[in-house]
């Protein structure tokens, strides 16, 4: 017997009933033949993390623009913590872990430059609009791979394209969208006092009281919480839940929407709009794959996925070779 079909018949006795084994995806969109050493989903968690996409999220801001220490959250170092938190609550409620940390690595692919500040710039500079969980889905199915697409199963791009405000099809994605928004606030409150922003002190007593005083504290309440409502119905407790709205509202309110944090947003917005005018009125100057996907999906989109995969420091590069002179040097 195959590594695989051993691993495959491991999972059909040991995973429950509501997880979805891999023998039993819905495929890909281009059938492809079968490894002998690992199953379906552990193949699209390779694809990913052996993707130029998921290299660039390591230069790729997380909440602070271009900070200076070296322990701030990057795009990357979140979507490691996704994948550490989602394979945790997998395990604890026998759910195909494989499948969970693909989607978890694969989550954020479609993410902009500088955040979500980048994102709402694109959104609101192109037409069409921009979300970056669809984008996501852009950068597996027709981006990566010199425009091939990573050809991922069905259930790891549903994951990806669900992980922010819509329900998975899968029990493992479901938990990967509880494991992104328990990772991001909890890491975001660490990197906030960091910067001075935020005391540990300055939570509110009805969130600590239940959740706890501490990111290790935190997490572990609400993954124990989440396991233990049991699998049939992915959700938190009443009372937790309730902590938890809270701790989003008060980040809402003193870290993402706080002017310390907020105030390189408008180069931000200013940077990405004259890239996205200039590469939409130079076309050619775009590289040879997105000059492909033009012809295919239209310019405005063409002009978004180069953006959108580029890293903070790429698109500052970018902008300054377009838009500033360069020096004039002695020869």
């Amino acid at each position: 017997m195959l590594p695989r079909e051993t691993y495959q018949q491991f999972e059909k006795s040991f995973l429950c009933a509501e997880a979805c084994a891999s023998a039993d995806t819905k495929g890909r969109e281009r059938p492809t033949e079968l490894c002998s050493l690992r199953t379906e989903f552990q193949r699209d968690r390779d694809k990913i993390i052996h993707c130029n996409s998921f290299r660039r999220l390591k230069l790729k801001t997380q909440v602070f623009l271009s900070p200076t220490g070296d322990h701030y959250r990057t795009r990357l170092t979140h979507t490691l913590e996704v994948g550490q938190i989602a394979r945790t609550i997998a395990r604890a409620m026998r759910l195909n872990e494989d499948l969970t940390e693909a989607i978890a690595m694969g989550h954020d692919l479609g993410h902009t430059p500088f955040g979500h500040a980048g994102e709402r710039a694109l959104d609101k500079i192109n037409p069409k609009g921009f979300k970056h969980y669809e984008q996501g889905v852009r950068v597996v199915s027709y981006i990566e791979n010199d425009g091939a697409g990573l050809n991922l199963t069905y259930e790891v791009r549903d994951g990806i394209l669900k992980h922010t405000n819509m329900i998975a099809d899968t029990k493992e994605g479901q938990c990967v969208r509880y494991a992104d928004v328990i990772a991001y606030l909890n890491h975001d409150i660490d990197d906030a006092v960091r910067a001075d922003i935020l005391k540990e002190s300055d939570l509110p007593d009805s969130v600590t009281d239940i959740l706890g005083h501490s990111k290790s504290e935190r997490i572990t309440s609400l993954v124990t919480d989440l396991v233990s409502g049991g699998v049939q119905n992915i959700v938190l407790s009443d009372t937790v839940n309730k902590a938890f709205c809270e701790l989003k509202e008060f980040m809402f309110e003193n870290v993402y929407r706080n002017p310390t944090c907020k105030s390189e947003e408008k180069k931000t917005y200013s940077m990405l709009e004259g890239l996205y005018e200039y590469y939409f009125s130079h076309r050619d100057k775009l590289p040879r794959l997105y000059c492909e996907l033009a012809e295919r999906f239209g310019t405005e989109t063409a002009v978004c996925d180069y953006i959108a995969g580029m890293s903070d420091k790429y698109a500052v590069d970018k902008f300054i070779e377009i838009y500033v002179p360069a020096s004039w040097g002695h020869r």
